[in-house]
Parts: C-alpha cells; structure tokens; sequence
C-alpha cells in the first residue's frame, strides 16, 4: 500500500481499508497503527506500535509513544498515558535541530514534539492536574506548526475551559479546530472537532446546534468505522437528547463492549479502572 493512501485514511477522507501493512518502512506501520487507533483496534495497532517506540529515528519513536498515549488515554488510562507522552517528549527534545523534512500531517520533528506536549497536556486534563495543564498547553502552542497540531490544541484547549467549568471560553477553540479539520480535508478529525463543540454548545444552551453537530459525528463516525469517537458520541447525545437517553446508553455500551475485544489486555485494565469510561 503507498502511503498516500495510508495517509488519506489516517488523516483524510478515505475509508480505512481492509488490509493494512504490518511490515515496510517505519511511517507506514505508524501510519497503519493511527488508522487502526481510530477504529479501536487497540491490540493490533499496539502490536505495531511497541518496536517504534524503540526506533533509532527520534522523530518516529516519539510519534509512536504519542500514538499509544493517546489510545491509552481513549481508554481512560490518563496516568499511563503521561509516562508515555513523557517519554515521547525526551526523543522529541533529542530530535529538535536534526534537520529533518518539514512534513504536511506534522509527521516531523516539530509536530512530535508538540504531539507530545498536548499529550501531557490531555494527561494532566483527565488528571484533575488542571494547572499542569494550562502550563504545558502553554508550551504546545508555541509549538504549533501543522494543521493536525492546531486542530489538537483547539481541543485541549476547549477541553480545559470545559473542565474548568467555563463553557463559553470553550467554544472559540473548539469553532477554530473544526475550521481547522474541516480545511484540511480529515474526516476523523472532523468528527472529534464536532463533538468537542457540541459539548462546549450543549453547556451554554445551544442545544440544537449541538444536535446537529452530534448528529453529523455520529454518522460519520459509523460510514468511516471510527469506533473510537462512536462511544463518546452517544454520551454527548445522550445528555443532549434526555428523553432518548437509554437508547444511546444502549447503543454506547454495545460499541465499547467491542473496543473492549479489540483492546489488549492493559487496555482493558485501564477502561475497567477508569473513572471515564463506562464499563
């Protein structure tokens, strides 16, 4: 498979598809294993991920601990994912001033070292570490370069405005990572951007917009297999839609039963030992 069309299904608008590489170079088993996060196919994307974590390239390393943190962090495992994203931030540090190519999707230099920092950012977030947050988030938006690291700071951003029970501040970063994913073409950023801002709108009493932006996810969500963001997407829909909320609980609970076979075994602790995840 080339890797514009690992690419496309990882950060654009390409179906994921049947077969995926588990064997050529580095960015292309690091490709696969984001499309397989974003179908919670947790243990396989893990598989390929644990010898990049080890690769001598500092920039793939990095990538690949801030890939596994974030699918830990899917999980609900906050705590594990810091170390990871810890460690991503040493190899991305190591790799700053190595003179590698400037890459379109922040598969480079820059964007590990601000993928490692939202990371952290995120970690300190689920946490409760809300002042750890806002000063590593600091960092990372110095550190924006790419369209993938503005989108995932809109939401970091929001996310922490929303935790710190400031609704209305969330919902200009939440607008701007949408704008964002919307321009760059990623239907699976797309779909966070418009569940970020649907609860950022859904705590300030825009609650029809928030439907419709819910609404939108979950079907994409669905037409593009990114189980990932189906099970947070009935949670939304199920405050925002009270009357239906069994439905969606319903729903939800059948998606995560099958993240959760699709989950390695640490991935698994890690859900059923969170407070985040519903299982």
């Amino acid at each position: 498979m080339h890797e514009i069309e690992l690419r496309k299904a990882a950060f654009g608008d390409r179906p994921p598809p049947g077969l995926l590489p588990a064997d050529g170079p580095p960015v292309h088993r690091l490709l696969a294993a984001i499309v397989l996060g974003a179908r919670a196919r947790y243990a396989a994307a893990a598989t390929l991920l644990d010898p990049l974590t080890r690769d001598r390239d500092p920039v793939i390393a990095a990538l690949a601990l801030t890939t596994l943190a974030s699918h830990r962090r899917q999980l609900g495992g906050h705590t594990a994912a810091r170390a990871l994203d810890g460690t991503a931030l040493r190899h991305a540090c190591a790799a700053e001033g190595l003179g590698t190519d400037t890459d379109p999707d922040g598969l480079d230099a820059p964007g590990a070292l601000a993928d490692a920092l939202l990371g952290l950012a995120a970690d300190h977030l689920g946490t409760g570490r809300l002042t750890a947050s806002r000063r590593v988030l600091r960092r990372a938006a110095a550190a924006a370069a790419s369209w993938r690291t503005r989108t995932r700071l809109g939401w970091v951003t929001a996310e922490l405005a929303l935790a710190s029970g400031d609704g209305p501040a969330a919902v200009e970063p939440a607008e701007a990572a949408l704008a964002e994913a919307i321009a760059a073409g990623s239907v699976r950023h797309t779909v966070k951007s418009r569940l970020v801002l649907a609860a950022a709108l859904g705590t300030i009493g825009q609650k029809r917009r928030a439907r419709e932006l819910v609404s939108g996810a979950q079907a994409d969500a669905d037409a593009y297999d990114l189980s990932s963001l189906s099970w947070p997407a009935g949670l939304i829909a199920a405050d925002l839609w009270p009357a239906e909320a069994d439905r969606h609980r319903s729903r939800t609970a059948a998606v995560l039963h099958a993240v959760l076979l699709g989950s390695d075994p640490e991935g698994r602790r890690l859900a059923r030992e969170s407070p985040w995840v519903p299982v």
